[in-house]
């Protein structure tokens, strides 16, 4: 009865962890495509092919329900994904959801027309295809007016954390907020758009100053998850729980177990 979680690499680890601790009677399936990972400097078809072959084998482990916790996947692939692809009786949910209804304070299914909102200038922090594909902002655009939305790609970063040189991505982070910076000097607000960024939260935040509000997506997520399967307990699936990866499954284990800060055993997808 596992829902599927899946990610380009271990970014989405910092969404199991909350929604497992949100849902501890739930067992997940975590699949992370670490032999293509990451997924930020590729092209879109490629992304949708990559994320509808990982959903797939999630399908084929028996979930119903699958969560895109990766930004590039959910602003490269989700709408046509749902529009074109997903087979009857499955469901694919994105990361966008939760953060734009927190950013703009309002539920994803009030189809009120846009509105002024408290925020009104926002910093993203993302990889390159999903400031290249504009999600964020659309979807923003069907909610708000009024908000100013700077971009900032922040290469480099996943692959450093991939690779578990965190000197090196801690640099990267603060060369990104001074590059962010000098195109909106006062942020009011600042988006992690990326599941892999969370790790690296409190050097974002000191990078950007306390006075700055930080969303991050992991608790957001989980507290959307939960709503869902309260409203639709019938997605729960037929899987046990499991950590899955396309890559080396030792070196995957060694990593996560890294980051994660408690033992993380990934088998060989």
């Amino acid at each position: 009865m596992a829902v599927g979680i899946f990610d380009s690499g271990l970014g989405g680890l910092t969404v199991l962890d909350a929604v497992q601790e949100r849902l501890p009677d739930v067992p997940f399936a975590y699949l992370a495509d670490s032999a293509n990972a990451p997924y930020g400097v590729r092209t879109t078809d490629d992304i949708y092919a990559l994320t509808c072959a990982a959903t797939q084998q999630l399908f084929d482990e028996g979930c119903d329900l699958v969560v895109l916790a990766c930004n590039t996947a959910s602003a490269a692939a989700l709408r046509r994904m749902q529009e074109n692809w997903v087979p009857p009786g499955k469901r694919v949910l994105g990361v966008f959801v939760p953060l734009i209804e927190a950013l703009t304070e309002r539920q994803w299914g009030d189809n009120s027309p846009p509105r002024e909102v408290a925020i009104r200038n926002v910093a993203l922090f993302a990889t390159p295809a999903t400031v290249a594909s504009r999600a964020f902002q659309r979807e923003l655009a069907f909610r708000a007016i009024g908000v100013d939305v700077e971009t900032q790609a922040c290469g480099g970063v996943v692959d450093a954390i991939e690779e578990g040189d965190m000197i090196l991505a801690e640099a990267l982070v603060r060369s990104h907020v001074d590059a962010l910076r000098r195109k909106m000097p006062t942020p009011e607000a600042a988006v992690l758009g990326c599941t892999h960024y969370p790790l690296l939260q409190d050097v974002f935040q000191a990078a950007l100053g306390n006075e700055v509000k930080l969303f991050s997506q992991a608790g957001l997520v989980a507290e959307s998850l939960a709503d869902y399967l309260t409203r639709h307990p019938d997605m729960l699936g037929t899987s046990d729980g499991c950590l899955l990866t396309t890559g080396d499954a030792r070196r995957v284990s060694d990593r996560a177990t890294q980051f994660m800060r408690r033992e993380m055993v990934f088998s060989t997808a």
